[in-house]
């Protein structure tokens, strides 16, 4: 079996106060698990467009894409991703509705997430701690 190709993918990480915008995975990888809006960038399209339109499709907010937050990778034997993960802006009053492969699309609060009561996909913690908490 041949190595994954890597393949490039946006996030978009929108923080609410003391919440973040994430999405129930609806299919693999990482069904069931929480994590932020994203997925690929299609060929030809720029990163910010790609977070735009991730989003859209995913919870049906309209953002403005910003500056990256960080970086992560998701490797295993069939799929090998390099997330870029940026800021969003979205009204303040827009509230999500889950769509396209998401399950469910919620501002979560941190001490939702602090407590283990929302079950992340892999890294997630981490990129939190780092990125988001800490700010």
């Amino acid at each position: 079996m041949s190595e994954p190709i890597p393949e490039v993918c946006v996030g978009g990480v929108a923080v609410r106060g003391s919440s973040v915008l994430l999405v129930r995975r609806g299919r693999p990888p990482a069904e069931g698990l929480w994590a932020f809006p994203g997925g690929r960038v299609e060929p030809g399209e720029s990163l910010s467009d790609a977070v735009e339109r991730e989003l859209a499709e995913e919870t049906g907010l309209v953002v403005r894409c910003g500056q990256l937050v960080g970086v992560t990778e998701h490797i295993s034997e069939q799929l090998h991703f390099v997330i870029l993960d940026y800021a969003v802006e979205c009204p303040a009053d827009a509230m999500p509705v889950a769509g396209d492969d998401a399950a469910d699309a919620r501002f979560v609060g941190f001490d939702e997430i602090r407590s283990g009561a929302v079950p992340l996909s892999g890294g997630m913690r981490d990129f939190l701690d780092r990125h988001v908490f800490a700010g």
